[in-house]
This record gives structure tokens, C-alpha cells and sequence, in this order.
């Protein structure tokens, strides 16, 4: 019995160690590991989660209370999670569906661990009645989140996202905004429950700070959600609640309903206008989510191509590229998500996966309120930031931390509801010598297994990719030989090492501190590994049009079209890929296949006035003067139009006229510098005006006395006729 007690005790503190620790994982950040908000959580989860499991095997072995028990929900949990295999096994790119990448560190890889979370959770903090304690440690973290938030608020902390939106330790605005408001209604129904007053109020009031301070995140579905979910709650609590609390709720929801309806009323006042964050936030409408509602268009043609298993978690990138609209030109050039969750899973596992996920909020719900062990202040907050995730959810893609909060409200309902299994029953219970002999033992070997294959190389390739990409003015050497570890270990997120590697290869081409034999060496391993990519996965448009850069910078224009040309059969309405294929052609002299394809660009959005403007450059090239000027004359109602791409067009037609004319209506603008001048003078010298020239430096000079000395010397050149 002494054994039995011990192996039993260390495995019991394991799992709740494991599980307890989960809760601080939005406070981890590992500036060492390439997308430090992302990785470091994602590693920390996963190793957690890992023993936990493990543990909780080994309690399921000696004691039959810690076994699975059936509940729908845990039916649907499960079936969730085997058809994504199923989906992810057929995916265009499998191995990116299970594994996923640094920026994301999702996959399937994720869900199981989510399930393994779920299965371990729900046992072992029913029987250990600590599903409470574990919620108040996780508000406990979100306290120390908000002042983190705080103190970015008031300017103390910068914000990451260089922006006004706050995200604290998340590292964007819409993941801390999902934290709270789970936050938000757990403290609410902690706080309902709560029979010490002290604590009680500590908790109404973190739930009324972390509600405030999603508006300071900024993001609009959340806020949506926030008061879709305490209004129901309110609701909820009319319906079902004694006459206090229903008088109490009915006022709420009075209130909820007039700053609504007044805060919409006011929505163009300057009160609103003149704060950014009420601005923001005044701004929902339709025809602001017009570029949402186009990416969901898109991946509903994507479903109609592969309904069943649609194209596997990390896949939604193969959908924006083939269905790609021009509309979209103007914003990212690369989607990896449809920001809505519930169409990122019909298009990542088709239709099936789809209602599964639907089905584990209202499998979630209904039990919920079949339940007799939760209380109904427990119901209507659950119900509430259920509906509040959900509607979250259908403008914004799910995270780490979310998926985390969101399983662990599953668990609890499910340990709430669920009753045995009797063939788990049934099943004998490990003896004391077996336990110790083999259960403990062999669970740590398979937990240091799978910490091993799951973490620990992905942990070193991050920090490794680090140091490959850290900055040197010098000597590149250590870059260079970190980038070809990593080429020469093949692990996941072969993607972005690569793509990384370009990066890195052009700026060392233009360094003047490197050697040519490191220029060398950056070149072809970019390339050679760049080639693999598109060799892989050759129905990648990205792929391909990151080997064209490649080329680029070793001026193989010849490869680097052909490449872009692979990308555009991908995606044939990408605007994107005709600019990079025009200035290409043009760059290598071939200015009528430039012309064309700008063209090209341009007939497939003329909305936008930069492809008007490559239009026209394009015609200026060849000499169509009459339908540039046309094309100009329709987007912007002259023909003298300040633009960089026009510039060098006019300068390469040697067409010194229209080059003067863009020239001069840079030097009227009121923050047209002495350069600006020297640039206009440059611009007659060229066309063999020295008079004007001259009198452009002079203007320059007067304006600036600073640049004198200068403008003595340029003057000095253009009397000399040098």
C-alpha cells in the first residue's frame, strides 16, 4: 500500500503541477526564439500538457475515478479532433497541416494536445475538486496581464504592435482581447459563487477593469461580443433568477441597451470622432467589413472544391491564391486565415469539421443547462462568454491562449456531465508493484519522448533562426553557418527559414562590409533552398514567387520571370505578381513585356490609381504617350501627376519635358526641401537647359542658405558642363 500510495501521490502532484502551471503561459516570452510571443507559449503549453497526460495515465491505471467518462461533448471533442487527421492526411501540404509553423504553432499537433488537455483536465480536476482553484489562478495571471496593459497605457511599456492597441504579453491586440473576456465572465461567475465578500468584490472589480481595457484593445468583434454576451446574461438571469436578481438584471440590460443605442446615436459626434479608440469602434459596419466578406467569398469557392476534407489546417493560403480577388490589392498580399474561425475550419477540413466545431458550442450549451451539478449563476456566465467567443470567433481567428480557455470550459462541463464507462470500470486497477514497477517508469520515458520529438528541436531551430537573422555590420559568417545548420537539419518551418534566407541573401548583395565569396554563399544557399521549397509543394504560389526574388538578386531575370509566371498560373488574378513581373521585364530592358503585363495589372483593378500608374509608365516606355495621358487623365484629371515609377519612365524615354513638369510640382509643395531643388535643376541640366538649371540651384540656395556651398559646386559643374 506504501508504494501503491506513492507512485500514485507523485503522479497526482505531477498532473496538478502540469496543470496548474498551464494558466501562466500568456506571461511567457522568449525574445531568443523567432515569433517570441508565439513560440516560447507554444513550447511551454505543449511540454506542460505533455506530462500532464502522462500523469493522468498513470492515475487512470491505479485508480478507476481518474478514467475517461462519456459525455457528447467529449464525443464531439474526439471526432473533432480524428477527422482534422483525416483532413490534415489529405492536405496539399500534410506536413505543414500537422506541424504548422512559428508564426501559428498550430496543426494538428495543436488539437491533439488540446484533447490530450481535455481528456487529462477533466479527470483529474473532477476528482480533485480543484476546477475553482485553477480558474482563480488563471485570474490570478490575468491580473498581473492587466497591468502589464495598464502600463502600456499610460505609456510606461510600449506596445508591441506599434500602435494604440494594447496586447500586454500577448503581442497583439486581438489575442489579449479574447483573454479578457474569457477573463471577464470566469470572474463574474467566481464572483457570484463566491461566499467571501472580500474576495467577491476583488473579483467584480478585475472583471470590470479587464472589460474596460478590451475596448482599449481595439478589437471590434470582441467588444461585439462583450456586450452580445453580458446582455444575454442579463437576459438569462430575467428568465431564470429570483425577483431580485431578475429586477437587478432587468436594469442591467436596460442600461446595456441605452449606452448602446446612444453610443451609436452619437457615433459621428466629435466627442467619438476625436478619440481614437470610440473612433475605431464607430466604425463597424458593413461596408468596413467589405474586405472580410470577400476573403469569406473566397474560401466558400474553395469549399466547393474539396467539401469533405477540405485543405488541411495551414492550408487557407492555397484558397487566397487560386480564388483570389483583385478587390483585395490593396490590402495584405498574403492571407494565411479567413479571420472568421468558424469558415477557417470548413475551409481547412470541409463541411464535416465544420459542424463539429459548431457542435462543441452547442453540445457545450445544452449540457450546460441539463446539468444539476453546475448552479445557475455557473450556467449563465459559461452560456455568456460561450456566445461572446463565438461571436469573437467570426471575425477573428482563434489563438494559443483562447484555444487553451476554451478547451478548459469544455473540460469543466464535461466533468460536470459525463458519467462512466463501464468497460473502463470494469477494468482492473494496476497493483501497487505494477505501478511502481512499470506505469511510472514508462510514463516518464514517453514523457521525455515526447517532449523530445515535439519540443526540443523546434525549440533550438527557433533560437537557432534567430541567430542566423541577428544583425551583423561585419563579419556574416556566423549567420551564414547558422543558416546552413538549419538547410542541412531539414526541421519544420522549412518555409520561413527559407524565406528568411532570402531576405537575408539580398541585404548581404547590397553590404559593402561582406566578401564576395560570403555574397556567394548566402546567393546559393537562398536559392538551392528556395528551389527545394517549390520542388515540394510546387502548387505554393508563395514559394515561387520567393525563388523569383531569389533570382533577383543575382540579376537572373530570365529564371526570376519564369518563377513569377509559375505564381501567376497559381493565381492568375494576383495584381501583385503582374507588378513584380513588369518591373522585371522592365528592369531587363524588355520594356514592351513590361508594358503589357502593367497593363495586364491594371485592366484587373483600375480603382486603384498605383496601377494606373504603372499603366501609364508602362505606355511611356514605348512611347504610347497618348494612352498614358489618357489613362492619367481618367484616374486623376491631369497629366502631370507626382510619382516616382512616372519619374524613372520619363528619365529612361528621355523625356526631359514631363520630367521637368514632375519636377516643378515637387518644388511647390511647402515641404519641398533644397534637394528637391538640386533634383529640378539635375532634371534641365539633363535635357541641356543650364540656364534654368543655374536658376533653380540659385532658388534653392535663397530658400536654403545652409545649402550653399552645395549649390556653389553644382553650379560650378554645370558651367564647367560636367
Amino acid at each position: 500500500m506504501q508504494s501503491d500510495g506513492t507512485v500514485k501521490q507523485i503522479a497526482r502532484w505531477v498532473a496538478l503541477g502540469a496543470l496548474f502551471l498551464i494558466p501562466f503561459a500568456p506571461l511567457v516570452v522568449v525574445n531568443d526564439y523567432f515569433f517570441p510571443f508565439i513560440t516560447g507559449k507554444a513550447f511551454y503549453l505543449r511540454i506542460l500538457i505533455e506530462i500532464a497526460v502522462a500523469a493522468w495515465v498513470v492515475l487512470a491505471l491505479l485508480d478507476k475515478e481518474y478514467r475517461p467518462r462519456f459525455s457528447w461533448m467529449g464525443a464531439v471533442v474526439l471526432g473533432f479532433v480524428l477527422w482534422m487527421f483525416v483532413a490534415d492526411a489529405f492536405a496539399l501540404n500534410a506536413t505543414k497541416a500537422f506541424w504548422s509553423n512559428f508564426e501559428r504553432m498550430e496543426g494538428w499537433v495543436l488539437l491533439a494536445h488540446l484533447l490530450g488537455f481535455f481528456l487529462a483536465a477533466s479527470a483529474v480536476l473532477r476528482v480533485e475538486k480543484k476546477w475553482r482553484a485553477w480558474f482563480l489562478t488563471s485570474l490570478g495571471v490575468s491580473v498581473v496581464i492587466v497591468g502589464y496593459a495598464l502600463l502600456q497605457l499610460n505609456g510606461t511599456y510600449a506596445i508591441h504592435q506599434g500602435s494604440t492597441r494594447i496586447d500586454a504579453s500577448l503581442g497583439n491586440s486581438a489575442y489579449l482581447a479574447i483573454y479578457l473576456l474569457f477573463s471577464v465572465f470566469v470572474a463574474l461567475w467566481l464572483a457570484l459563487t463566491e461566499k467571501y465578500a472580500w474576495l467577491k468584490w476583488s473579483l467584480i472589480a478585475l472583471a470590470i477593469v479587464e472589460a474596460v481595457l478590451i475596448f482599449f484593445t481595439e478589437t471590434r468583434g470582441t467588444i461585439i461580443g462583450l456586450v452580445l454576451a453580458l446582455a444575454l446574461a442579463a437576459l438569462l438571469t430575467v428568465f431564470t433568477a429570483g425577483k431580485r436578481a431578475r429586477s437587478f438584471a432587468a436594469g442591467a440590460l436596460v442600461l446595456i441597451l441605452i449606452l448602446a443605442g446612444s453610443f451609436y446615436l452619437a457615433r459621428n459626434s466629435s466627442f467619438v470622432q476625436d478619440n481614437h479608440t470610440l473612433q475605431r469602434i464607430a466604425t463597424i459596419s458593413l461596408a468596413d467589413g467589405q474586405t472580410r466578406f470577400t476573403i469569406w467569398g473566397m474560401a466558400f469557392q474553395g469549399v466547393r472544391e474539396r467539401p469533405l476534407t477540405g485543405y488541411g489546417q495551414e492550408g487557407f493560403n492555397y484558397v487566397f491564391n487560386k480564388f483570389y480577388d483583385p478587390s483585395l490589392y490593396a490590402q495584405e498580399q498574403w492571407f494565411d486565415r479567413a479571420h472568421n474561425a468558424f469558415i477557417d475550419w470548413l475551409a481547412a477540413g470541409g463541411i464535416p469539421a465544420f459542424l463539429l466545431y459548431i457542435s462543441l458550442f452547442g453540445s457545450a450549451i445544452i449540457l450546460l443547462w441539463r446539468s444539476s451539478e453546475l448552479s445557475r449563476p455557473e450556467r449563465i456566465a459559461l452560456t455568456a462568454v460561450l456566445v461572446g467567443y463565438a461571436v469573437h470567433n467570426f471575425f477573428v481567428f482563434d489563438n494559443l491562449y483562447s484555444y487553451i480557455y476554451f478547451f478548459a470550459i469544455l473540460a469543466l462541463v464535461d466533468s460536470q456531465v459525463a458519467r462512466p464507462i463501464r468497460r473502463l470500470e470494469e477494468a482492473p486497477e494496476l497493483s501497487p508493484s505494477l505501478g511502481t514497477a512499470y506505469a511510472l517508469p514508462v510514463a516518464t520515458v514517453v514523457a521525455f519522448a515526447l517532449i523530445w520529438s515535439m519540443n526540443i528541436s523546434g525549440m533550438q531551430t527557433a533560437s537557432k533562426l534567430i541567430t542566423a537573422i541577428s544583425p551583423s555590420s561585419s563579419d556574416v559568417s556566423k549567420n551564414l553557418t547558422a543558416f546552413e545548420e538549419l538547410a542541412e537539419r531539414s526541421p519544420f518551418a522549412m518555409q520561413e527559414i527559407r524565406e528568411q534566407m532570402v531576405s537575408f541573401a539580398g541585404a548581404v548583395v547590397q553590404s559593402s562590409f561582406v566578401t564576395n565569396e560570403q555574397k556567394q554563399r548566402a546567393v546559393t544557399l537562398a536559392i538551392t533552398e528556395m528551389q527545394k521549397q517549390t520542388a515540394a509543394y510546387p502548387l505554393d504560389a508563395r514559394a515561387h514567387l520567393q525563388l523569383s526574388y531569389a533570382y533577383r538578386i543575382v540579376g537572373d531575370g530570365v529564371a526570376a520571370i519564369k518563377e513569377i509566371e509559375s505564381a501567376i498560373l497559381l493565381s492568375p488574378k494576383k495584381i501583385g505578381f503582374y507588378i513584380e513581373k513588369g518591373t522585371v521585364e522592365w528592369d531587363m530592358g524588355n520594356v514592351e513585356a513590361a508594358r503589357i503585363t502593367f497593363n495586364k495589372a491594371y485592366e484587373l483593378a483600375p480603382r486603384f490609381s498605383d496601377l494606373a500608374i504603372y499603366s501609364a509608365a508602362g505606355n511611356f516606355s514605348v512611347g504610347a504617350n497618348a494612352e498614358a495621358d489618357k489613362i492619367l487623365m481618367k484616374v486623376f484629371g491631369t497629366t502631370n501627376v507626382d510619382s516616382n515609377v512616372l519619374a524613372v519612365a520619363y528619365y529612361r524615354a528621355k523625356d526631359w519635358p514631363r520630367l521637368i513638369n514632375l519636377w516643378k510640382l515637387r518644388v511647390e509643395k511647402p515641404d519641398a526641401s533644397a534637394e528637391t531643388w538640386f533634383s529640378l535643376a539635375a532634371a534641365y541640366y539633363t535635357s541641356g537647359d543650364k540656364a534654368n538649371a543655374t536658376g533653380a540651384i540659385n532658388t534653392a540656395i535663397a530658400k536654403y542658405p545652409d545649402s550653399a556651398t552645395a549649390g556653389a559646386s553644382a553650379i560650378k559643374h554645370i558651367q564647367e558642363g560636367k
